[in-house]
């Protein structure tokens, strides 16, 4: 593309001596494979007809290049067909390389310590996965950070039920919770301490004084006290827990995971050192007045001398900053963090200028069922993260638990990545392993059926032959692939390589119809062509962590 965009802009200065830079579409196939719009936009400039001003170009542009045929359609389009060698390089061209040297920080996951994982952070992790390999495949250097809650109003509340749930409140007794239902233990202490919080006020008071407590295990080093035994090692149980569900999504390691607990002291420190300028004190708290410009006045320390959320996230940002020096950081949570961040970004901002534009946020919406309803986890009805991946296996059918497992993974992971980043998520069982239409398990089948084809002829090679229809319009679907790669890459966006696969198994799907391979006169060529379709079929599949097995 910008190959042909040099073409014209050389075009239209030798027809109009005017410098532009010409913005180039994917037309109709039957249009030719670029056009554009650029004589319109001139004739206003030149006073003159755009048809004339398109003519003009078009008797300019070379003969000998990259560009087979140029068009003028209705009123100035200018539509560009390109010579079949050119399309057939395209084709087998990679993405490039546009983000070489560039040290990016991705945090995101973000999963708690005593609680159980949800639809939420199953979604956060694979689409930050993935975001990450994108980042790395255009060539930057990735750090993957893990941001999530040890301290704080949830782990009191769980702590408080942990202790109720105890035979005779007796530490020693956690020997007793299975390895395999310590999550759903501790996610059930969570629920009572949590509904205790809401409806008893003498609960309530028990668990305020266990939130400032768990502080107090962190400053104090507490490492015998009945409550701290209890804390420390459930907090192990999910780390353990952490793991676990990294290892069944087959997602890349994190470099660091990040506890809230180490973030508060230099959170702590950035409100201190800023305490009469970028913040104030209120009623005994620390706070940011947000509505002096027009965001949300928001507490940093509260008036019991405990840090917020906010301070601990300035926190993370200055550590991750220290220990990775990175150029840009992109964190990605749910939408009802967007007005949250927004403070936090611009607090950093009048502390540190540089630091706060380095920051950028993705966010994502909630994960909806088949019945359109979404989970809360305050009182429980949560759906776990697990039960999604365990439903999903149980509605695919495989030969070996290996195959199985790529079928889900499949499955979950291109149900959720090929709906588009920010908005709700729509997730349906029966369509995630469907098929029969844009599925990951569609798409894993696409790829074996193309490497059996390739099997059953023994041979792969063949040179460029005049293309024929259908193969030239597989070939110019498979030259969009890099374009696309780049594109979603630029806009943090995996939906539109999705997207793109699905779309190329559907021309695909046309071209085999239509074009015998195997003992056809075209064979070697037709098999390079299925060769170069199943390639980026994995390519594509390999960038969203999907596994493409050879057979299905």
């Amino acid at each position: 593309m910008e190959e042909i965009k040099k073409l014209v802009e050389a075009a239209v200065h030798s027809a109009t001596g005017e410098s532009v830079e010409v913005e180039l579409t994917v037309p109709e196939e039957r249009f030719g494979d670029f056009a554009t719009n650029v004589a319109l936009q001139l004739s206003k400039k030149l006073g003159a007809n755009p048809r004339e001003v398109a003519e003009k170009i078009v008797a300019e542009m070379p003969k000998d290049s990259a560009v087979s045929e140029v068009t003028i359609a209705g009123p100035g389009f200018i539509n560009l067909t390109l010579t079949d060698e050119v399309l057939w390089a395209s084709a087998q061209k990679s993405p490039s390389k546009t983000l070489n040297d560039q040290k990016i920080l991705l945090e995101y996951s973000c999963l708690n310590a005593f609680k159980e994982l949800h639809t939420g952070h199953l979604y956060q992790t694979i689409a930050g996965d993935t975001i990450g390999r994108l980042l790395e495949a255009s060539g930057a250097k990735i750090f993957r950070a893990n941001f999530g809650g040890d301290v704080g109003l949830h782990v009191a509340r769980c702590l408080w039920g942990i202790h109720k749930l105890l035979s005779q409140n007796d530490p020693s007794s956690l020997g007793d919770v299975p390895e395999q239902d310590r999550p759903q233990w501790v996610s059930k202490a969570y629920v009572l301490g949590a509904k205790a919080d809401s409806d008893d006020e003498k609960a309530a008071a028990e668990i305020k004084i266990i939130n400032k407590q768990i502080y107090d295990f962190h400053s104090n080093d507490d490492q015998d006290s009945e409550l701290a035994k209890l804390y420390w090692q459930c907090r192990e149980w999910s780390y353990d827990y952490f793991k676990a569900f990294y290892a069944q999504l087959d997602v890349a390691a994190f470099d660091k995971y990040y506890p809230e607990s180490v973030t508060i002291e230099p959170g702590r420190r950035l409100v201190n050192e800023n305490t009469g300028t970028v913040f104030v004190k209120s009623d005994g708290a620390v706070v940011f007045k947000g509505e002096d410009k027009g965001l949300h006045t928001r507490v940093f320390i509260t008036s019991a001398g405990l840090p917020t959320y906010e301070t601990k996230d300035l926190g993370v940002i200055v550590t991750e900053f220290t220990d990775f020096s990175y150029d840009a950081r992109i964190v990605i949570t749910g939408n009802d963090q967007i007005e949250y961040m927004k403070v936090v970004f611009a607090v950093l901002g009048e502390i540190d200028a540089d630091l706060a534009a380095r920051q950028s946020h993705l966010t994502n919406g909630t994960i909806l069922f088949g019945d359109g309803q979404k989970m809360s986890s305050r009182l429980g009805n949560v759906t776990r993260a697990i039960e999604v991946i365990e439903t999903v296996e149980k509605a695919v059918q495989a030969d070996s638990p290996q195959l199985r497992r790529d079928i889900t993974l499949g499955a979950v992971k291109y149900a959720f990545l090929k709906q588009r980043i920010g908005g709700d998520i729509a997730f349906d069982v029966s369509d995630s392993v469907s098929l029969l239409g844009n599925s990951g398990p569609y798409l894993q089948y696409a790829h074996a059926r193309a490497r059996s084809i390739l099997a059953k002829a023994g041979r792969t090679t063949g040179a460029i032959e005049d293309l024929e229809v259908g193969e030239r319009s597989l070939v110019r679907k498979l030259s969009e692939y890099a374009a696309v790669v780049e594109q979603a890459t630029q806009e943090l966006m995996p939906h539109q390589i999705c997207t793109y696969l699905y779309e190329l198994s559907q021309e695909f799907n046309r071209f085999y119809e239509k074009n015998r391979v195997i003992d056809d006169r075209r064979e070697a060529w037709r098999l390079t062509l299925v060769k170069q379709y199943a390639d980026t079929l994995k390519n594509g599949l390999d960038l969203l962590n999907i596994p493409t097995p050879e057979k299905l």
